[in-house]
């Protein structure tokens, strides 16, 4: 008898202050399979992508996505755009898309069609619908709290 092959799911991601809407993401992808890979955005990446500094260095996002129990292994990603090479490296099955991410589902299977990867894209719907876990709103509250 062969042994059952895993469920293998992807999720990408800052990860700067992790909150309680990252753990509420991480539970719903780990999930939808047996195994939770994620990818921390590279602090270029960050900065791009945000126009600011990551508050906490990638090396340190990686750290703290690893103590998580939801979490099998973590990788940081590469300056820039998605590093369609790691992803075929990591050969998820399933690709999680948090509520709150930038991504037309359809033009990232595109994409990834392109890229010779063929995983399902699922964007994880919002279970805690609140200002309070979106690290922004984090910053802009420590901003206004200890900066006046």
């Amino acid at each position: 008898m062969g042994e059952k092959r895993k469920i293998r799911v992807l999720v990408g991601g800052v990860f700067d202050i992790l909150h309680v809407g990252h753990i509420h993401f991480l539970k719903q992808a780990r999930e939808l399979g047996d195994e939770l890979v994620v990818i921390v955005a590279h602090d270029e990446t960050v900065r791009m992508q945000k126009r600011r500094d990551p508050i906490n260095p990638a090396e340190d996002r990686a750290e703290l996505l690893r103590a998580i129990k939801y979490v099998d292994e973590v990788y940081i990603g590469s300056p820039g755009t998605i590093d369609f090479e790691l992803v075929r490296r990591i050969n998820p099955d399933v690709i999680a898309i948090g509520p709150d991410q930038n991504f037309n589902c359809e033009k990232l299977k595109e994409e990834l069609r392109k890229h010779g990867i063929n995983a399902q894209v699922i964007r994880v719907p919002y279970l805690y619908k609140s200002d309070r876990a979106k690290t922004s709103k984090i910053i802009q509250r420590i901003v206004e709290t200890y900066c006046e």
